[in-house]
Formats: structure tokens, sequence, C-alpha cells
């Protein structure tokens, strides 16, 4: 069975409890494409799936690399296709879950990425002028030396301008030259998952308020205990970071929680510029209506054909 189906869409939309239902009904097992649910101790600040959940399917990808370490698109794609390689194997149906745009794309697209090895030097360079009020003047480098690049990341991703300048800087090429595409060993069908603006904020506004009653000051708390400083990307995350500036007195918990609601409506508007409702390979549903049948069809007869 070289089949596999994504399910995409936007933070909080009802990604996972789909999943799960359609995993459970169709032999299948769960790839994560969330680029924080990777991290180890790191369960309610990113949304993880309860223990119950995880114990409902077999879930790949999930808790594979403590907040410390380095974890890039190349790694998550290798880890990805061998995970949904393993799957078709054993004759089960992979459904490759989550909404970290480059990483589904790079899965399901089959990108060919450059093999720069981090360069940890020369990105605490770039760190240093971004902490001096230079992230501006990054991104201006960046479109001058790749302007297809810089037209598909957010200038406020700063990740992923150092990123792309790093690899120019060391192969001379372009970042986005570089990106070729190789088509996957398999068929792909694509559901996604939207809702209204509204109903969609409300959702968000609502799993937030969960995580600070679940207890997510007390899993931050623990991380830095446990020495992972908020200067790690991982801990540099919506969440954690404004944790932390309520611990160290920057902000009321209010605020704090306030900030974080409002930071990830920006990244659910940014995820639609990955996943575009116009985009004809993906099949849109909206949740606010009754869906669960129609996509149970769509992947019934994707199977069968």
């Amino acid at each position: 069975m070289n089949k596999l189906v994504a399910i995409v869409g936007p933070t909080a939309v009802g990604k996972t409890q789909l999943a799960l239902r359609l995993a459970q009904d169709f032999n299948g097992e769960i790839v994560n494409a969330d680029s924080r649910q990777v991290y180890r101790y790191m369960d309610i600040g990113t949304a993880k799936p309860k223990l119950s959940e995880l114990a409902l399917v077999p879930h790949h990808l999930i808790d594979i690399v403590n907040p410390d370490e380095d974890f890039g698109l190349a790694q998550y794609q290798a880890l990805a296709n061998r995970a949904i390689t393993d799957i078709q194997h054993r004759g089960k149906l992979p459904f490759m879950v989550g909404g970290t745009g480059q990483y589904v794309r790079a899965v399901l697209e089959g990108w060919v990425i450059p093999s720069v090895a981090p360069d940890h030097e020369f990105r605490l360079g770039l760190q240093e002028r971004v902490e001096r009020g230079e992230a501006a003047e990054l991104y201006q480098e960046l479109v001058r030396v790749d302007p297809v690049a810089a037209q598909n990341i957010d200038s406020r991703n700063i990740r992923r301008v150092i990123r792309a300048l790093e690899v120019s800087h060391h192969t001379g090429a372009t970042f986005s030259g570089l990106q070729q595409k190789k088509a996957p060993p398999f068929d792909s069908l694509i559901i996604g998952l939207t809702a209204g603006r509204t109903e969609l904020y409300r959702r968000i506004d609502s799993r937030v308020d969960i995580m600070i009653e679940m207890g997510l000051v007390e899993e931050t708390k623990t991380l830095v205990s446990m020495g992972y400083g908020f200067g790690l990307p991982s801990m540099s995350g919506i969440g954690y970071k404004q944790i932390g500036q309520y611990l160290r007195d920057e902000l009321t918990l209010e605020a704090a929680k306030e900030q974080i609601k409002f930071e990830t409506h920006r990244v659910a508007r940014h995820q639609y510029n990955w996943f575009r409702l116009s985009d004809k390979r993906i099949r849109w549903f909206d949740v606010e209506g009754d869906i669960e049948a129609q996509v149970r069809e769509q992947v019934s007869r994707f199977i069968v054909n």
C-alpha cells in the first residue's frame, strides 16, 4: 500500500482528534508533522496528544530529541520518509498529521534539501545582530542574495532567515536554488481542516486557557531546572517564551496568556500561507460543519483507487 494521507491546517483546528479516529478505522499509524512535538519534556506547551491518545494508535516522531539538540528539516524529512515506508511495508496506512507546512511539503513534494551542516559560529554572529536590532537588515540581505527564498520566508521567522543565509554563505548558491524536488514513491491524499476566523480564534484561546490550567507554568519551570535555557530555539517558541517572561517578572500571568493567544493567532494566519485554500491538491473541510462522514468517504475512495 504505497499511499499516504496527510491531515493539515492551522493550529487548534482539530487535526489530532480527527486523525486518531481515522487511523483507528483505517488500520493506520500517525506520523507527527509538528516541529515542536519532536521535543521531549515539552508536552503541555506543544499540545501533544495525551498518553491515552498515544496508546490508541502507534505514533511516530514524537519525543525524539531533547530541547537542546539541533533538529532541522533534513532530519525530519529523512525520519518521516523512513517511518512512512515502514508503515506501508507492514500493510498499514500512514497518516501524516500537523501544521508545520515546511515539514509536510518537504515530504509530499520530495524536496531535495541542501546538505549543509549547521555552522554554530556563523549562526551566533547573525543572532547577535538580531539582538542588536538588525533583524530587518538581515532579511534585506536575504532579499538581495536570494529573493525567491525571501519571498517564501516570513521576515519574522528569524531561524529560517538565518538558515537561508547560512546555506548561501557556505555553498555560494541560493537556498531556493538548492531546494529541488524529486517525486516521492507514494500517492497522497491531503485533507485540509479549516474554520472561520472567529471560530478558529475561539478554539485557540480556549486551548491556551487549558494549557495554563494544566500546568504550563510548572512545565516551564521544570524545563529550566533541567538546564534548558530560554535562549534555545525550542524554549523561545510561543508559550514557553511568554511564560519565561512571566517567571522573570517581565509580564503578569494574564498578560503572558494574552500574548500567547495573540502570537498563536498570528501563527495560524501564517499557516494558511503554507496550506492555501486555493490549493487544488488539498480537499478542504470546514470543521464548523459535520464533516467526519465526508472525510471518511474521501479516505475510502483513495484507498480503493
